[in-house]
């Protein structure tokens, strides 16, 4: 009996065949085989892939007609990744040759280790082999042993709370993209054709920098002035309860120098920060220049490299295994990074730091360590070499003992309400090695830091100071709210981060500028479509977590939790509709008509009859309601239509399916005629619709411009694949018939093709200016055509 162990990526089966004596082999008695995922391998399908045929249309179409979807009608049917195949295949072949299938993926809070994994299962087909379960801190080889010796038996994938519950949250935010659909229909009802998306995150993060940004741009100074003192090591003292005045003549002057008195002194420490999670350490690279992106990217290549740790891990922590592990290449460590290995004194693992639950562990150096920072940066660039240098130093200070100051108090001794502080550094300890603010003006550094302490003596002064100003949006400041909120995991908000920021996106929801974030112009839509939505509520994702866990615990189930989702759309459906009046009259836009909609069963649908909903106007003309009958029961119909140009033709078609921009779609089909009848306001004789039959190219003179109405010739032709009449304006190696409205004679012509310059007259613009000139027939860039000259 052979048990396949699942791992969930390529570098974690390196490390369960490390930890287990091979890729393939006996552990303990056990035979067991390694094999890998790549992350989920597959996806949910379209939205119109997963229901019934009939209803296929509807749930395409982006109108709000259709909405909300009814997740009953949806079959969650998946679809796999790009590029997986050839990992679908291994995984295929490894998972038939095992009688036991090991769950050897991560333990996410989120359960997502567990989704990919019975994903993976129940589209491969192999639910009736025997499962069990690996339940690890980490991946370190102890950890592993024992998982494999403990595994515990899972009866099957419903089961199991942790899928579940990650399976409920995957179908949530996929039904949050009618969300989107109506967001995307306001602006287009505004006249912007924008996608405007929408999500639990996305959403979180254009109402959070819309209202900062709006904060920090109504900003309006209001100085104050002030009685305080100052003592000769520059430390002031104030008086919480002293009075402010709007003008400095208004303070009295009713203080005078006095001695200082010290009433206490206290020893104070600081521990080092945290350790690192993707979204910190990202804002910390994007004040250096590094985009979230590059950030991402670059980590990744380090990461399978093994230069650093697994870049997606949810944990701020690391485990005691972990810690071990890296204990032996400190010194070489903080060798690569420059610091001093004298500093590290603090070699036994810090409670807050390291804990015996986890999976990945915090974000820090990996088990192969470079020679130099150079070497870092000649293999993975700049942002490699900033990633490992704050990696590095965040991780170091870890090991360094805690900064320690002395806190001295203080107050005016004539005046004894005026009270001032003073911090004395002592001995930097973990600032000596990592310094979380270097290069980051906009943080706020200890205002009470005093290298001297408290002075003798304080002279009395009018402090001018003014209302705080909203700290404008960064990435720093956006993850710090996210992480506060409970909003998405670090690395989470670190892709998201990336995509709404991408410059190079069509539409883009946020844009950086240095480290300063504001809305792009879809997220400026965005922002003012969410005030009072659902989807704009920062505690939605609290709302869905808290299903998870009844979901997980099995008080609740999936489909019932999902089922409020069709009300929330109801419910933002209206309140975007009212923002959207507002965000016009704010913007100045005008509303746009939308085109209505005809409904009904297509008997003529290819395959069979089904569900549609089209554009009732056509071309300036309105189907009537018999009009529609027909053209859903497979009629040609025709009627009086306009032309752009705005001129009256007689439209023939019937309904039909058609291709735009890689949306399917059904609408009214214009009848493409077998052969020429008439073009550019001129019908065709008989002999000239043989002719044009017969592959001939005529010389015709009194074609009608539909612009101007003026009568011009040219050389036509019938294309009769794309059932076209195709026009020959003399590009070629004769003169054109016309040339701005002008038809030349065949005098003036023969002159043309002799190279000789002629004056014409009346000659009309694009731009439908008239104008006179000569013109010759000459060759300019690489082609002969008419060149006028105005001299």
């Amino acid at each position: 009996m052979v048990a396949i162990v699942v791992a969930e990526k390529p570098s974690a089966a390196r490390n369960m065949a490390s930890a287990l004596g091979g890729t393939k082999g006996s552990y303990k008695g056990t035979a067991y085989e390694v094999a890998s995922l790549r992350g989920h391998l597959y996806e949910f399908a379209q939205p119109h892939a997963m229901v019934d045929s009939s209803l296929a249309d509807a749930y395409q179409t982006w109108d709000l007609g259709n909405l909300p979807w009814n997740p009953q009608d949806l079959s969650w049917r998946r679809e796999p990744q790009k590029n997986v195949a050839d990992v679908i295949k291994a995984l295929r072949a490894a998972l038939g040759r095992g009688a036991e299938i090991v769950i050897a993926t991560d333990l996410d809070p989120s359960g997502e280790g567990d989704l990919l994994f019975w994903e993976a299962i129940d589209e491969l087909g192999f639910h009736g082999k025997r499962f069990s379960r690996m339940e690890f801190t980490d991946e370190s080889k102890a950890s592993i042993q024992k998982a494999f010796e403990q595994r515990r038996p899972v009866k099957s994938m419903q089961d199991e709370g942790d899928y579940r519950k990650a399976m409920y949250r995957s179908q949530w935010d996929f039904l949050s993209m009618q969300f989107t659909r109506i967001a995307t229909a306001m602006g287009r009802q505004s006249g912007q054709d924008l996608v405007l998306r929408q999500g639990r995150l996305k959403s979180a993060m254009v109402s959070l920098v819309g209202d900062q940004q709006k904060a920090y741009d109504a900003y309006v100074k209001k100085p104050f002035f002030q009685n305080r003192f100052r003592d000769e090591n520059d430390v002031m003292y104030t008086n919480p309860d002293e009075p402010r005045f709007d003008q400095k003549g208004q303070v009295p002057q009713q203080y005078g120098p006095s001695p200082v008195v010290l009433d206490s002194k206290a020893g104070k420490k600081t521990a080092p920060p945290k350790l690192l999670d993707l979204a910190s350490l990202s804002s910390m690279l994007v004040g250096k220049g590094v985009k979230a992106n590059l950030t991402l990217s670059t980590y990744q290549k380090m990461y399978e490299d093994q230069v650093v740790s697994y870049p997606r891990t949810e944990d701020k922590t690391i485990t005691p295994e972990q810690f071990k592990d890296l204990a032996p290449l400190v010194d070489k460590i903080a060798a690569v990074v420059g610091v001093d290995a004298g500093l590290l004194t603090h070699r036994q693992p810090r409670s807050t730091h390291v804990k015996p639950q986890g999976t990945h562990g915090a974000n820090r150096p990996g088990l192969k360590v470079p020679s130099s920072l150079d070497e870092v940066e000649h293999k993975y660039g700049k942002a490699g070499r900033l990633i490992y240098e704050m990696l590095a130093k965040n991780y170091l200070a870890m090991l360094a003992e805690d900064y320690l100051y002395e806190q001295q108090k203080g107050h005016v001794e004539k005046y004894p309400d005026f009270v001032g502080i003073a911090n004395v550094p002592k001995s930097p300890g973990w600032r000596a090695v990592f310094d979380p603010d270097a290069g980051d003006d906009t943080a706020e550094g200890d205002e009470n830091e005093s290298s001297k302490g408290l002075g003798r003596n304080a002279e009395p002064f009018i402090f001018e100071g003014s209302n705080k100003r909203p700290e404008h949006p960064t990435m720093k400041w956006l993850m710090k709210q996210l992480e506060k909120r409970d909003v998405g995991t670090g690395a989470t908000r670190t892709s998201t981060y990336s995509e709404v920021t991408n410059g190079k996106a069509k539409y883009p929801l946020l844009t950086e500028k240095g480290r300063k974030l504001r809305l792009a112009q879809a997220g400026e839509m965005s922002w003012r479509l969410l005030p009072g939505t659902r989807i704009g509520d920062l505690g939605l994702t609290e709302k869905v977590y808290a299903d998870m866990r009844d979901i997980a615990a099995g008080t609740a189930t999936a489909e019932e939790r999902l089922a409020v989702v069709a009300d929330w759309v109801r419910d933002d459906i209206v309140t975007m509709t009212k923002n959207a009046a507002s965000m016009r009259a704010e913007l100045g836009l005008k509303e746009q008509v939308v085109a209505a909609r005809a409904e009904g069963v297509w008997q003529a649908a290819p395959g069979e009859p089904k569900k549609v909903a089209f554009k009732k106007v056509w071309s300036g003309h309105e189907f009537s309601d018999d009009e529609v009958a027909k053209l859903l029961a497979g009629e040609t119909i025709s009627f009086e239509a306009r032309s752009k140009a705005d001129k009256p033709f007689t439209a023939t078609g019937a309904l039909g399916g058609g291709d735009f921009k890689g949306r399917k779609f059904v609408g009214f089909q214009l009848e493409v005629p077998d052969k020429p009848t008439k073009w550019s306001g001129r019908t065709f004789t008989p002999a000239e619709v043989t002719a044009l039959l017969a592959g001939q190219a005529l010389e015709i003179d009194d074609f009608v411009s539909a612009r101007t109405a003026k009568t011009f010739g040219c050389k036509v032709s019938w294309d009769a694949k794309a059932k076209k009449i195709v026009p020959d304006f003399g590009s070629g190696d004769e003169p054109p018939r016309s040339w701005c409205q002008v038809t030349f004679t065949d005098a003036q012509r023969r002159d043309l093709a002799a190279g000789k310059t002629i004056q014409g007259t009346g000659f009309v613009s694009s731009k439908g200016k008239t104008f006179d000139a000569k013109v010759a027939w000459k060759e300019e860039g690489g082609k002969k055509k008419i060149v006028p000259s105005f001299g």
